[in-house]
């Protein structure tokens, strides 16, 4: 595959990842101004459950794309093991958030959105405040499943 074809498919890939965040950021405003005016009531479980299918989405849109170049024949040898490799981590970082998220549960949250990623974890608990104890009981959950610092780790309570 020449260069310019790469360059173009890197393109369309990362453009449709933009439009992605940028249609979860329009949706999820929409949303908050249909509660603020009183149009309806946003609940944390329909945070929840929207972020989980946005993600989900996400995911399945770049797995598709990979799976392109794989199965396509114009596909450089390079092409299609960077392909592959970007299937293996996007696979990996689902089973760390759903292990992770099943553990953090297990400590008594009753729900917990996790976001992994070779820099950063976010954890999203539906919770109004946690306590220090609380607080020690995630990151040791996340440390214990992926060995990293606490500056990696971000906690976000929501009601």
């Amino acid at each position: 595959m020449s260069k310019k074809k790469k360059i173009i498919v890197f393109v369309c890939m990362l453009c449709l990842l933009v439009v992605t965040g940028v249609m979860n950021v329009v949706l999820n405003k929409s949303i908050d101004a249909t509660a603020v005016s009183g149009g309806g009531e946003v609940t944390t479980a329909s945070f929840f459950t929207t972020s989980r299918l946005d993600k989900t989405t996400t995911r399945n849109e770049a797995i598709a794309q990979y799976k392109e170049i794989l199965s396509s024949s114009a596909s450089s040898e390079e092409a299609k093991t960077n392909a592959e490799a970007k299937i293996n981590e996007l696979v990996e970082a689902m089973s760390m958030e759903t292990t992770m998220e099943g553990l953090i549960k297990a400590k008594g949250f009753s729900d917990a959105l996790v976001n992994y990623s070779s820099t950063y974890i976010n954890v999203i608990l539906k919770s109004a405040e946690l306590t220090e104890d609380e607080v020690a009981k995630i990151v040791d959950v996340i440390q214990s499943q992926t060995n990293r610092d606490i500056d990696y780790i971000k906690i976000i309570p929501v009601e």
